[in-house]
């Protein structure tokens, strides 16, 4: 039986515990930030250590999926970005220009989101297994300057795109298929190897943009989430508090940097700190990542839990003979764990896992079960040094109301202030201004708060879909679905699933003369596959003869969603 109290005990000291004194400015003086108000987020986590006695301290060690590895010192790593933010420079970028980056897990995806920081442009990473479609609507909303790709996702993603994005004047190859120059693009290798090793670093402040990250809504195309340098400070001091990440520790952050826990904590956050980070290129495989957690001595683990849930999947027979003594904390963010995953940390690595709480459009964690908190396995946690969570209850053309009885469920909702909050959706102020009342930022989420003041997931207020880690919105699945010949209209809906927590599932009315066999359904699987890559198609089709609707015409999720999971129509309180 699993327990409903993990205790700590008086050995664990985390860095930065709940409770302790704390402030943003001292947060800043640590970081040693001088009073002229300049910030950038590369200096901090870049050449400040390259130029300290930490500078041939491992940064990266990148484990290639051939066996190979390379590390990569502070030194190097400025050196690195130096050249590449200098190769920007040579091709007309300025600050505030929008640097796209869609590749694999290699060296040259962080030098140029760290090189095109030093030099003040906006860095917004792609998942690299998106289709065409997202990675057009994402370049062309934020007018997308530079794109740092391989040459084998170029041809197969974004060459047949190319014309339709009149903004993208640079295209920066990694050559990964051998196949030499492509027309109309530029060999990143070169570029570097020609570029000056100087100082490339700007002049940018607090409140100068720096990331983009898109998220998903119900409707609509994808929103940009701006954040500024300013967050780095958000970065550093969650890493210590909710990941009690340490300068001298081995850190391995599994997200890819296309999400924005691979950016601010699998780039980021380790730097800041000074930590080493383990970057792996290969794809997932329960004995690989045993492997990597003993041989590379990993201190501090931040994954996700369909990764855990694969582990557990395994069995036990997976950790036979392995040992896992130099692992301290181990951290899972994404969706909800449940209690189960928690607990097994216990019986496989002698460590329960922490979860945590946050949004891309927080830019950091808020919520978390820290290195100081007994955990209630299945809670969020509580809330970081800084971070001021409320229940709200929030009805539409009503005040908000603050919510003060324990267990009690309501919105999320969590006061301003905080350096990552993000600064707007790009070109979307309207949106923007919705998600506030006041003071009070309004995440969506709906929670409830125990009488010990920590907070549990209940589920989303709208039908954002979250699958294997991935945001997911609904309209952007309908809209590819749409595009083909054969489709009238289609509705989408999460489906739960015990590995990726839920699976895309479409509905789909088919136009009066097509006839809806296997046939249309594996070709609309194929199509939605090559329109918005694997991670964001649907698993499932069903054919339906008509979807349900809102008297304003807005397709009713829920009800699908309802009787998928055989609920009554009007029962929906399961689903939030």
């Amino acid at each position: 039986m699993r327990p409903l109290l993990i205790r700590k005990s008086p050995a664990d000291s985390p860095s930065l515990a709940p409770g302790s004194a704390f402030s943003w400015p001292q947060v800043g003086h640590d970081l040693g930030l001088s009073a002229n108000g300049h910030l950038n987020i590369a200096a901090l986590a870049v050449d400040r250590h390259a130029h300290s006695a930490r500078a041939d301290r491992t940064a990266f060690r990148f484990l290639g999926a051939d066996g190979n590895t390379r590390s990569v010192s502070y030194r190097e790593l400025a050196e690195l970005t130096d050249r590449f933010g200098n190769a920007l420079t040579s091709l007309g970028v300025v600050r505030g220009d929008c640097i796209f980056v869609l590749c694999d897990r290699v060296c040259a995806l962080y030098v140029a989101v760290l090189g095109a920081l030093k030099v003040g442009a906006v860095v917004s990473p792609l998942f690299q297994s998106f289709g065409p479609e997202p990675i057009r609507n994402r370049i062309a909303q934020a007018a997308g300057k530079v794109l740092v790709t391989s040459s084998s996702l170029y041809q197969r993603r974004v060459a047949s795109l190319r014309a339709e994005l009149p903004s993208l004047e640079h295209v920066l190859l990694i050559d990964d298929s051998g196949a030499g120059g492509i027309a109309d693009t530029l060999d990143l290798a070169t570029l570097l190897r020609d570029a000056p090793n100087t100082p490339a670093l700007v002049a940018t402040a607090a409140e100068d943009p720096a990331l983009l990250h898109f998220t998903s809504g119900t409707t609509g195309l994808p929103k940009g989430a701006l954040h500024v340098h300013g967050a780095v400070l958000t970065h550093y001091a969650s890493a210590r508090s909710a990941l009690d990440l340490r300068p001298d520790d081995v850190f391995w952050c599994t997200a890819d940097p296309g999400w924005v826990t691979g950016t601010s904590y699998g780039i980021i956050a380790p730097l800041v700190l000074g930590a080493t980070s383990i970057v792996d290129e290969a794809d997932f495989d329960p004995l690989r990542w045993i492997h990597i957690l003993e041989s590379e001595r990993v201190n501090v683990w931040y994954t996700a839990p369909t990764a855990i849930r694969l582990l557990m999947k395994a069995g036990p027979e997976l950790f036979a003979g392995h040992r896992f003594p130099d692992l301290r904390f181990i951290a899972s963010v994404g969706e909800a764990l449940n209690p189960e995953a928690v607990c097994w940390g216990l019986e496989a690595f002698g460590r329960p896992i922490h979860d945590n709480w946050w949004q891309s459009e927080t830019g950091g964690i808020m919520i978390a079960n820290t290195a100081a908190l007994d955990i209630k396995p299945g809670s969020m946690g509580r809330p970081l040094p800084g971070v001021v969570a409320h229940v709200v209850r929030h009805l539409e053309g009503e005040p908000v109301t603050l919510i003060e009885t324990p267990d009690t469920v309501g919105e999320l909702a969590l006061e301003t202030g905080w350096p990552s909050m993000f600064r707007g959706y790009l070109g979307q102020p309207a949106r923007y201004r919705d998600c506030f009342a006041g003071k009070l930022y309004l995440t969506g989420d709906l929670v409830r708060r125990d009488a010990d003041g920590y907070y549990w997931f209940v589920g989303r207020s709208d039908d954002v879909i979250k699958s294997s880690g991935h945001l997911i919105g609904a309209f952007e699945v309908e809209s590819a679905l749409m595009e083909h010949p054969a489709v009238a209209e289609a509705g989408v809906i999460g489906k739960p699933d015990v590995l990726a927590g839920e699976v895309i599932k479409a509905f789909v009315v088919v136009k009066h003369d097509i006839a809806a066999d296997e046939d249309l359904r594996l070709e609309l699987l194929a199509h939605a596959r090559r329109r918005l890559g694997a991670a964001v198609a649907p698993k499932e089709i069903a054919f339906v003869p008509a979807l349900p609707h809102t008297r304003s015409g807005k397709i009713m999720r829920r009800l699908l969603k309802a009787k998928e999971l055989g609920l009554p129509e009007g029962d929906c309180s399961t689903l939030a």
